[in-house]
């Protein structure tokens, strides 16, 4: 029961620093969305700086199960360029989930310019995003340098951001931010393909 109650809790917290943003944010606001005591948030997640830490990775942790592509059915076979493809298109989907954790993870982001301890979590869960990226494109690349992989992958991950950002203020339409993200990763992928060969 008590991990049901902070997966509600999480939920909650998500759902109001999307809405409404970081900065001033209560935990009384969180606790009503839950629709539980202040108090019980506060015996689960200690302060403030817990609650946001622990949503921090709840939205990485959810964003890695929809972009791993379970949630549409996704299973083997697929090429790594495809796979990596997939995890990124992912991101923009028209679902209330989607929004809500792209736009949470914007607002946590902006307030880590402020919040050294947020900073931190936020680079601890950027790193495994980025390792990630780095793997897959390692294995479609498998002699690429590794620091051209990982430059790869946080040029590929601040495109991605940028765009989310155009798509949810909805400046983007969400088919054209998914066409500019699969010319960013062409260009990437040929930009691995040069640097290979300048060692050839």
């Amino acid at each position: 029961m008590g991990a049901d109650r902070r997966t509600v809790i999480l939920k909650a917290a998500a759902r109001v620093i999307a809405r409404r943003g970081v900065r001033g944010l209560r935990v009384s606001e969180i606790a009503a969305e839950a629709g539980v005591s202040t108090a019980l948030v506060y015996y689960h997640f200690k302060d403030r700086a817990g609650i946001l830490h622990r949503t921090l990775e709840f939205i990485s942790d959810r964003a890695g199960r929809y972009t791993t592509g379970r949630a549409e059915g996704g299973g083997p076979g697929r090429t790594p360029r495809q796979e990596l493809e997939r995890s990124l298109l992912l991101e923009f989907q028209d679902r209330p989930e989607v929004r809500e954790n792209s736009t949470a993870w914007g607002e946590l982001r902006a307030t880590a310019v402020f919040d050294p301890e947020l900073r931190e979590a936020l680079a601890e869960a950027h790193l495994i995003w980025i390792g990630e990226l780095t793997d897959t494109l390692g294995r479609i690349h498998r002699t690429a340098d590794a620091a051209a992989l990982t430059a790869s992958a946080e040029r590929l991950t601040a495109a991605l951001e940028g765009l989310s950002m155009r798509w949810l203020s909805e400046l983007l339409p969400m088919g054209h931010a998914r066409d500019l993200m699969r010319g960013a990763i062409a260009v990437e992928l040929a930009h691995l393909r040069r640097t290979l060969r300048a060692f050839d």
